[in-house]
C-alpha cells in the first residue's frame, strides 16, 4: 500500500512538473512572438525613417560650360536639395524641376515645361500660385560657381503621390533669372544645364 501511495505521489509530482514545463514553454513562445512583432515594428519604423538619396549629374546645354551636380535627400518626410554648379556666368540664374526626365536635346527643350502637376500659374515658391518645380534662383560668383540649399515637404523621392514624386523629372538651370511673373516660365532665358532625377 505504501509503495502504491509513493508511486501515485511520484506520478503526481512528474505530472505537475510536466505541466509547469509546458506552461513555461508556452510563455517562452508567447514572449518570443511578442519580441518578434516588436522587432518587425521597429524595422518598419526604421525603413520609414530611412534616408533616400539621389545625385543628379548636370550636363551642359545650349553651348554652355555649365556642369556640376544636385543631390536630393529625403528624410522624415522632407526632401533637401543641394546644388553645386560651375561654369555659369556671374549673376542670377533660374533653377527649376521640369516635367520630363529627358536631357537629349542640345538646348534642353526635351525636358519640357516646368513640373506643374497641380496646374497652377508660375510664380515664386511658397508665395501665392507657383509650380511644384518653381525652385527659384541661385547666384553664381565671379568664378562661375553657384551653391544652393533648398528643402520642402511638398516633394518626395519615389512615393506613390504623383503630385509630390520628383523621380523621373528633369532639372534645368537657365541663363538668366526667373522674374516670378512671366508666364509660363519666368522669362529665364536659355537652358544652360540639364540633369535627370533617377
Amino acid at each position: 500500500m505504501k509503495k502504491l501511495n509513493v508511486a501515485i505521489m511520484i506520478m503526481a509530482l512528474v505530472f505537475t512538473v510536466s505541466c509547469k514545463e509546458k506552461e513555461s514553454d508556452a510563455m517562452d513562445e508567447n514572449n518570443m512572438e511578442t519580441e518578434e512583432v516588436e522587432m518587425n515594428e521597429e524595422m518598419d519604423n526604421a525603413e520609414m525613417d530611412e534616408k533616400k538619396s539621389i545625385v543628379v549629374p548636370m550636363g551642359s546645354k545650349s553651348e554652355s560650360n555649365v556642369t556640376g551636380s544636385i543631390r536630393f535627400v529625403e528624410e522624415n518626410g522632407v526632401v533637401s536639395m543641394s546644388a553645386n554648379l560651375t561654369g555659369l556666368t556671374a549673376g542670377t540664374h533660374a533653377i527649376h524641376i521640369h516635367e520630363n526626365g529627358d536631357c537629349s536635346a542640345m538646348d534642353g527643350s526635351s525636358a519640357g515645361g516646368h513640373w506643374n502637376p497641380t496646374s497652377d500659374e508660375h510664380g515664386d515658391w511658397g508665395d501665392g500660385s507657383y509650380h511644384m518645380g518653381d525652385i527659384g534662383n541661385l547666384e553664381a560668383d565671379g568664378e562661375g560657381v553657384a551653391v544652393l540649399q533648398f528643402s520642402t515637404d511638398k516633394w518626395c523621392i519615389g512615393c506613390d503621390d504623383e503630385t509630390k514624386n520628383i523621380v523621373g523629372k528633369g532639372v534645368i538651370v537657365h541663363a538668366t533669372a526667373d522674374d516670378f511673373t512671366s508666364q509660363p516660365s519666368g522669362a529665364a532665358g536659355a537652358r544652360v544645364a540639364c540633369g535627370v532625377i533617377e
